[in-house]
């Protein structure tokens, strides 16, 4: 498995637990996280980035998921797959160094990695 699919996953889980814990600093629990899953440092790098800058626009990706999913609130979302698709719609807008088309992939094999049978479908 390549260093930035692990970066990837490492942020959902940083990602995943700040859905439980809300007012965590995300540097904080980025730091939690990496410590309760002993991250080597190049994983931790670009998995950072994806975290904190999802943190930065997590209002305006949550809009824009919400305007997406037809039939679903957000709340009715599971919470991993909304991390998931809070990362994917974050590397998409903001993440010029990523292809569109990596962004979509990794996000549905995540989805199959950490979510439900319907997730990736869903994602």
């Amino acid at each position: 498995m390549g260093k930035r699919r692990r970066s990837r996953e490492l942020a959902i889980k940083v990602l995943f637990h700040l859905e439980f814990s809300k007012k965590d600093d995300p540097a904080v629990a980025f730091d939690l996280v990496c410590d309760n899953f002993g991250t080597s440092k190049d994983i931790k790098t670009f998995s950072k980035e994806l975290v904190l800058g999802v943190c930065v626009y997590i209002k305006e990706l949550d809009n824009l998921i919400s305007k997406a999913s037809q039939n679903w609130r957000l709340e009715r979302i599971a919470r991993v797959d909304h991390s998931i698709l809070r990362l994917a719609v974050y590397e998409l807008l903001y993440r010029d160094d990523i292809p569109p088309k990596v962004s979509i992939n990794e996000a549905v094999d995540l989805g199959k990695k950490f979510g439900t049978e319907e997730s990736g479908a869903f994602i």
